[in-house]
């Protein structure tokens, strides 16, 4: 790691492309996420705590859990990284001077191609299996503890539960559609360990993900979807969550057009990094907590 963790969430940004497309999720998951940035700042929100001594006392347990690597904290903050740093490279930059007007992304169909559908469903799996073995590495339960997950799921709040709806809706419905899970499970079933060797996040990612060789990291990112896939239909139905709305929703802050809705994934793909900037945030939430009950 390069930084200290108290440095990473102080640098949180509290108004960016990601923030935006979170804010206008709120709708999905109302009054559940909160941007919460800056260390000592987390920690007075998450524990209430006014005392200076104890708000550094907490701080600096903090910081010497996540940097004992017997712990699993450093391996989850590099899991949420590194699944959104392929994508996102090219757009932030060019975004970051026009927050706070409409953003056109028109300029930009030259330089974007949208995933293709397998691709996509790639990309939203290994999210999936991110979340799920950072996951087990906060919690110090074994990594490919699918059970534990999904029993978890039900108790996701705040801006874990924030994650997984911008999982459903930003990688699941925009790009795929309504039926994405069932497109996603084509994909899987169709899918080669071969062709999941050349994908460039699989790449990123393949020494965390459970199984020893390629064949099996496949057979568990199937098992893993298998498992969720019930939550997330349920998730729909339950929200009412549709393409239209979300489409709708975007449109207010960037400007495309209705046959572009796949430019519009791919746009969003590029220009927010919401897997490492809520992880980061989860990630310091449970440090904060397990130094409370340590100290």
């Amino acid at each position: 790691m390069s930084k200290p963790i108290f440095e990473i969430v102080d640098e949180l940004p509290a108004d960016n492309m990601t923030v935006k497309v979170l804010k206008t999720l709120d709708f999905v998951v109302p009054g559940e996420w909160d941007n919460l940035v800056g260390f000592e700042n987390t920690i007075r929100t998450v524990t209430g705590e006014t005392d200076e001594e104890m708000i550094q006392a907490i701080g600096d347990r903090a910081v010497y859990l996540f940097n004992d690597k017997s712990q699993g904290y450093q391996t989850a903050l590099w899991l949420y990284q590194t699944v959104d740093s392929s994508d996102s490279a090219l757009g932030a930059a060019a975004l970051a001077n026009k927050i706070g007007e409409k953003v056109s992304f028109l300029g930009f169909l030259n330089r974007i191609t949208p995933n293709p559908d397998k691709a996509q469903a790639i990309d939203l799996c290994l999210k999936l299996v991110t979340e799920l073995v950072a996951f087990c590495q906060i919690n110090g339960i074994p990594g490919d503890s699918i059970g534990d997950f999904v029993g978890s799921l039900g108790d996701y709040s705040g801006e874990s539960l924030m994650r997984m709806a911008a999982l459903v809706c930003l990688d699941g419905l925009i790009p795929l559609g309504p039926d994405f899970i069932l497109k996603v499970e084509s994909s899987l079933n169709n899918l080669s360990p071969k062709e999941l060797d050349n994908n460039g996040t699989f790449k990123n990612l393949k020494e965390a993900i459970p199984g020893n060789q390629t064949s099996s990291q496949l057979d568990f990112i199937g098992e893993s979807f298998d498992s969720v896939k019930g939550w997330m239909s349920g998730f729909v139905q339950e929200k009412n969550v549709n393409p239209e709305q979300l489409f709708s929703r975007f449109g207010r802050f960037i400007e495309y057009s209705e046959d572009k809705l796949d430019y519009l994934a791919a746009f969003l793909d590029m220009t927010t990094n919401y897997y490492e900037h809520t992880g980061t945030q989860t990630l310091a939430r449970r440090l904060i907590e397990r130094a409370v009950a340590e100290i």
